[in-house]
């Protein structure tokens, strides 16, 4: 019954987007492959993921329309200032995956630390805008450890494969991706 339905929706779009285009069942090509023009690596260049990068301004609008706190012990924005918290050069991802956190949780959520200086080195860092902290909360950490999967150390990883590492003061949360966003 539902293979039905969902058979029906699909040939109702694909008539939908025939009509909109003009074409009919008859007339409608087979789609030729495109060229990316963004990612055509030369073939002895290895293979790494384009990420899309953020202002600390995009950042902010999304996690304040997300319902999103952040602070910093500053009270400032620097990039290059440890005790700021900083969103510039943040992964797109990043943001969607608090963003995902945020609906999955129902919890406040304060960010802590972003992209500033002053966090570790490495190509999953704080620094390469991959990496947020979050303040503890007995929501969140219930959450954490009751849904995702202990691997040890004092760390937690979604289904989807981000970390989330209990620090003495805070979560250390490490995106890949957005979460199933």
């Amino acid at each position: 019954m539902r293979t039905g339905r969902f058979r029906a929706a699909v040939v109702a779009a694909a008539t939908a987007l025939l009509t909109i285009t003009g074409a009919t069942a008859a007339s409608a090509a087979p789609a030729q492959p495109v060229e990316d023009t963004v990612f055509a690596p030369a073939a002895d260049t290895p293979v790494t993921a384009l990420v899309t990068k953020l202002t600390h301004a995009q950042a902010t609008s999304r996690f304040r329309t997300a319902g999103i706190t952040w602070s910093s012990s500053g009270g400032c924005s620097d990039r290059y200032n440890s005790t700021c918290t900083s969103f510039e050069q943040i992964n797109l991802t990043t943001v969607q995956g608090a963003e995902t956190l945020k609906r999955a949780t129902g919890c406040a959520l304060n960010i802590t630390g972003g992209t500033e200086t002053g966090h570790a080195s490495g190509t999953y860092s704080h620094w390469n805008g991959y990496k947020l902290d979050f303040s503890l909360s007995t929501c969140l950490g219930n959450y954490i450890r009751g849904t995702f999967a202990y691997i040890g150390g004092n760390k937690w990883q979604s289904g989807s494969g981000n970390v989330y590492y209990l620090e003495s003061n805070h979560w250390d949360v490490t995106y890949y991706n957005c979460g199933g966003c």
